[in-house]
């Protein structure tokens, strides 16, 4: 059995890893909503919930640790001053992985990963992607 074995790999180095999730948690930032594999989502999702999470206290030290793990100075800014104040009265679910298609080079599943409105939490939306 498997059980507690960690996350997924990805196929990739633990460093090259690393860079994928940072470079894909700031894109998410500053786009809020993308389409990426379905297995990329699902980790980005974790790594994207606790970086909010941690911008929900605006202070010297939560902003360098956003800092230090954020490629861009304009994704911190926008995660601390239009995120986290739309998920203050939330705990947690600040993301949604919806699947979406298949790719037709590979057939890797997709999916989409988008922030949530707070005030829509619980109301389903629908979530049409241009390709």
């Amino acid at each position: 059995m498997r059980h507690k074995c960690g996350r997924r790999k990805l196929g990739k180095s633990t460093a090259h890893r690393r860079a994928l999730l940072r470079s894909l948690a700031t894109s998410l930032v500053l786009h809020e909503r993308f389409e990426t594999t379905l297995p990329r989502a699902k980790e980005l999702r974790s790594v994207t919930e606790k970086l909010v999470t941690m911008a929900r206290v605006d202070n010297l030290a939560t902003r360098r640790r956003a800092y230090s793990y954020l490629l861009d100075k304009t994704a911190v800014q926008k995660l601390f001053a239009t995120l986290a104040p739309r998920f203050k009265g939330v705990n947690g679910g600040y993301t949604r992985v919806v699947r979406s298609r298949y790719r037709a080079g590979d057939a890797a599943e997709l999916a989409v990963i988008e922030f949530i409105d707070s005030g829509s939490k619980t109301a389903s939306s629908s979530t049409s992607v241009a390709a």
